[in-house]
């Protein structure tokens, strides 16, 4: 709707051209050419604070903006999304939720270190590149990617190589290019090397080695988990298996002190008297 400050501009412009011909078409004109121009201003969607935006591409640049989460007010209908090199640790779950017609997404060079189960949930089907390379990610799953068959850059980041991990290359459309530098920074221990899992800083066998050459070699990560796992349930079985013993030998020990007891009991009574009858009985048989 048109500000009153532009209908009273309007109505100015209108009076003062009356009487006048043809003055009064060209004041008309201007009136209506002033009121468009103020409805396009309303209309035409907001660029966020510290970020560039073309129009006729759809395209918003946030780079080296010194963003430390994902800007609000991203127009609807972007394309291309540029928010690399900031420092952007975290992405919640509804950042891109109204970006469906996203196809370009750059995040690479922040220092994210999670991201929000269902974050590209509502992303559309159009997502074609997701660049999160050169950043500070350890664990990912599918969650978090969902059903995207985007291209992915998951590169130059600490990972922690387990069967999770396994499971989501396995599941992701990685980029051919930048695979090799899917890099284990530590991995899951094997059964019986120790605890389950590796301490943040440690070193370990797999350390500094490409996931997919591991993977490709004939480590599966899965397999591990999976022993851990049986061992764990061996070991509980046995404790479950050990108790029942334990009990039936305390309940058959439990039986046979009172069945003792029982019998001392009965040995304890006194022999039962013979009566005059049987004594008379045995007299006249003599």
């Amino acid at each position: 709707m048109c500000t009153a400050r532009c209908k009273e501009r309007c109505a100015t412009v209108a009076g003062s051209g009356r009487g006048r011909g043809k003055g009064l078409d060209l004041n008309s004109w201007f009136c209506v050419s002033f009121m468009f121009s103020a409805l396009w201003g309303q209309a035409t969607p907001q660029c966020p604070d510290s970020c560039h935006c073309a129009w006729d591409t759809a395209t918003v640049i946030c780079s080296d903006a010194g963003l430390r989460e994902i800007p609000e007010g991203i127009p609807s209908d972007t394309v291309s999304l540029h928010l690399e090199r900031n420092y952007i640790r975290d992405i919640p779950e509804s950042a891109f939720s109204r970006l469906v017609h996203l196809r370009d997404l750059y995040l690479s060079h922040n220092r994210i270190d999670s991201l929000a189960s269902g974050m590209l949930r509502h992303v559309g089907p159009e997502l074609r590149l997701l660049d999160l390379s050169h950043n500070q990610l350890r664990h990912a799953s599918r969650d978090e990617f969902g059903s995207t068959r985007a291209k992915t850059r998951l590169y130059h980041n600490p990972w922690h190589c387990d069967c999770t991990l396994q499971e989501l290359m396995e599941t992701l459309n990685l980029e051919p290019e930048t695979v090799n530098g899917i890099i284990c920074e530590s991995s899951v221990r094997g059964v019986g090397e120790g605890s389950r899992w590796e301490d943040l800083g440690s070193h370990t066998e797999h350390s500094g080695q490409p996931l997919v050459k591991l993977l490709d070699s004939g480590v599966n990560f899965c397999s591990l988990q999976r022993k851990t796992t049986d061992v764990a349930m061996l070991v509980t079985m046995f404790v479950w298996f050990f108790m029942v013993i334990v009990y039936v030998v305390y309940y058959v020990r439990q039986n046979q002190a009172e069945a003792r007891r029982h019998l001392e009991y009965l040995k304890s009574l006194p022999s039962p008297h013979k009566t005059p009858t049987e004594t008379d009985t045995l007299s006249t048989g003599f």
